[in-house]
């Protein structure tokens, strides 16, 4: 709001406002972190009220200025805006049931687009490396459909950052990436209290964030965060900045106005406590009797910026119904990439793109099937952590990202998996892209806390870790992944695909373009495979239920089923050859997908893993743990209880028993042992 005077009363009475319904949110759940939300009141109104750009009827509004909240634990700030600022849904009573039950003021931001919450947010940088990738995919879609005369693109990206965001290491890795792509778009205010839950901040941090950001590239500023018209001319010099992304440092301090307890470290993490919050009121003219209060001044300022936000609105929808009109084809391909469109055929298109009768490593298979999943999608874009040679995940047809020309789809994100992960979940929640991001499985260790919020976020995004097992070989146990496929299985909302081959790799790679609402794994192998199913490649389409049986017994008996998931599979085939030379009967089921196979009915599941047969064998070069909700009590698993070791791959195989005849002879041990032990009683499922 142009005409609106930062240093006036109502400016004055506007930031109390702020600082009031944060509090009261706190003190009424009895839990919740004060402190920064009462120090950041001052800058924040400013930017809310007179920078920006948002319709709270229309949250998802494509041209809008993007607004994370790094550091969420200052949750009572931002939902004390969206409900100022109009947000329908963000009413006064959800402010009321702050961390409670059912609420949409949860303690840390989670996302909720109707909301106006653009990212979940909680876990400190997270949220700096969101904008990051928002930034990105602002430049991405401004470089695909700008054109003269129509900037349909052309907002900013805004974070509030505090003192642990700027310690932990993802901050530093997405900083670096941002300078380096120039994102000029992307305003980082940073909320320097000075005050972390130990104490003052010079207990561990001393850096000096001023010349640390100028080593990345970036425009500095620092301001008093409680002088309003400093903030105000700094947002303004931020966003005239264009080529340089920039950082506020607004010196601040924690819970602000409170008589005794600013500047202190209980303000950070718990309630000011009734005596303290009374006094606060006193002290700010404030009716001592009343809660949630919002004077109507303040309502008044709120609805006219509503009322000139409503206006930037229209006057943008009625540009691009013009845009639509003079540029179709450029509007056809916005609704495609908007709507993340994947054809109804895609599994198909994809298994017909690899030669499936060949016997080749999965990353292999997959960075085919991939070109393919770029050609026909147009929302796909990604990159790796500095491995694409290896990861095979680079889209041949077009260029990388680089500072001043975002028209590409490729990601160089440099050896940052932490920050490759965040900037990823951005980009998702940004809309119009389906982003992928690529390492080795034993490094996904180092995404970990930003696959956890993709999950959370409900977001399309897709993983592509590569060299799935110990039979990485020479590399060592340093990058032969154990513990891995267990640990992303763990996660809720997520789903881990390990294909056997390469039609089944062609059918991860269509799960994971139609998977819309959650992220996706593939678990890719460095070492070849062997076609399972070569002559009838379809079977594999088996994998979007998650296991399927690729090989039955020769006649009606099973004695028992073998259970595998990627290169174990061709082994478990292998093994039921030897078996069946022995008189032994099994069934191999392939299991790519623990959560696929959750989500089929009981009918389907029965029909795979039959529950009267319960000898069941699981192989998979990993930990074993997880698979015994498949085997049973009286089923075993052969899988890695310890770490590998450095040698080829062939030699691994055969120490730690992957191999056909090894698992034959385990399996033919354990038989007989049941067989010995229950003394043949027919009754007996386990040796019918």
């Amino acid at each position: 709001m142009k005409e609106f005077d930062v240093q006036s009363n109502l400016a004055q009475l506007a930031a109390n406002t702020i600082r009031l319904l944060c509090v009261d949110m706190v003190e009424k759940a009895k839990s919740g972190h004060p402190g920064m939300p009462c120090g950041a009141a001052d800058y924040t109104l400013v930017l809310w009220t007179k920078f920006l750009r948002y319709n709270p009827t229309v949250p998802d509004w494509p041209d809008r200025d993007r607004f994370v909240l790094s550091a969420g634990h200052g949750s009572t700030l931002l939902y004390a805006m969206l409900h100022l600022a109009g947000n329908p849904n963000m009413t006064i009573d959800q402010l009321k049931n702050f961390r409670q039950w059912g609420s949409l003021t949860p303690g840390h931001p989670e996302a909720c687009l109707p909301c106006g919450i653009e990212t979940t947010t909680g876990p400190l940088g997270q949220g700096i490396a969101n904008a990051v990738g928002m930034a990105i995919a602002r430049e991405m879609m401004a470089a695909r459909f700008n054109r003269p005369g129509y900037p349909i693109i052309s907002h900013k990206v805004f974070t509030i950052a505090g003192d642990g965001c700027l310690m932990e290491g993802i901050s530093h890795e997405a900083a670096s990436l941002a300078g380096h792509l120039g994102l000029g778009n992307l305003i980082l205010i940073y909320d320097d209290n000075h005050i972390t839950i130990e104490g003052s901040t010079d207990l561990a941090y001393s850096d000096d964030v001023e010349l640390r950001f100028k080593g990345y590239g970036w425009h500095v500023q620092k301001i008093d965060g409680h002088d309003r018209k400093a903030a105000e001319i700094a947002i303004r010099a931020a966003c005239e900045e264009t080529e340089k992304p920039s950082i506020i440092i607004a010196r601040t301090h924690i819970a602000c106005c409170a008589p005794t307890k600013q500047d202190t470290k209980e303000a950070h993490g718990e309630p000011l406590g009734a005596e303290e919050v009374a006094n606060m009121k006193e002290c700010l003219g404030w009716p001592a009797d009343q809660t949630f209060f919002v004077p109507d001044d303040v309502r008044n300022l709120f609805e006219e910026v509503r009322d000139e936000q409503e206006k930037t609105f229209q006057k943008w929808t009625e540009m691009f119904m013009r845009y639509r009109s003079e540029y179709p084809e450029l509007a056809e391909l916005w609704d495609r990439m908007m709507n993340k469109e994947v054809p109804e055929d895609i599994t198909d298109q994809l298994m017909s793109a690899v030669d499936t009768s060949k016997e080749m490593a999965s990353r292999e298979s997959g960075g085919i099937v991939m070109q393919k999943a770029a050609e026909l999608v147009p929302s796909l874009v990604g990159g790796s952590a500095d491995l694409a040679p290896s990861t095979k995940t680079w889209i041949k047809d077009s260029s990388a990202l680089q500072k001043g020309d975002f028209s590409g789809r490729n990601f160089h994100f440099g050896v940052r998996e932490h920050a490759m992960g965040a900037i990823m979940n951005g980009l998702a929640v940004y809309g119009g892209f389906i982003p992928f991001g690529s390492t080795f499985l034993v490094f996904s260790d180092y995404m970990r806390p930003a696959i956890r919020l993709a999950a959370m976020n409900h977001s399309q995004t897709i993983y592509i870790f590569t060299h799935d097992s110990i039979f990485v070989g020479e590399d060592g146990p340093t990058h032969q992944p154990i513990e891995h496929l267990a640990s992303l299985r763990a996660i809720p909302g997520i789903t881990v695909i390990r294909p056997a081959d390469a039609a089944e790799t062609a059918v991860a790679w269509s799960v994971a373009l139609k998977n819309s609402n959650r992220p996706t794994a593939l678990a890719l192998s460095r070492q070849k495979l062997t076609p399972i199913n070569p002559d009838n490649p379809g079977i594999a389409k088996g994998l979007e239920k998650g296991a399927y049986v690729v090989s039955e017994t020769p006649g009606d008996e099973i004695h028992a089923i073998l259970i595998a998931s990627g290169s174990e599979v061709a082994v478990a085939i292998g093994a039921q050859k030897i078996l069946a030379q022995k008189g032994f009967l099994c069934r191999v089921v392939s299991m790519p997908s623990f959560e696929l196979f959750e989500e089929q009915d009981d009918e389907y599941r029965e029909s795979v893993l039959p529950s009267a047969i319960e000898t069941r064998i699981a192989i998979e070069a990993g930990s074993p743990f997880g698979w015994s909700q498949y085997t049973g009590l009286w089923g075993i698993v052969i899988g890695m209880e310890r770490f590998g070791a450095s040698a080829p791959a062939g030699v691994l195989a055969e120490k730690f028993g992957f191999t056909p005849e090894y698992v034959a002879s385990v399996v033919e041990e354990y038989l007989t042992s049941l067989m010995d032990y229950c003394e043949c009683e027919e009754d007996h499922d386990c040796c019918n």
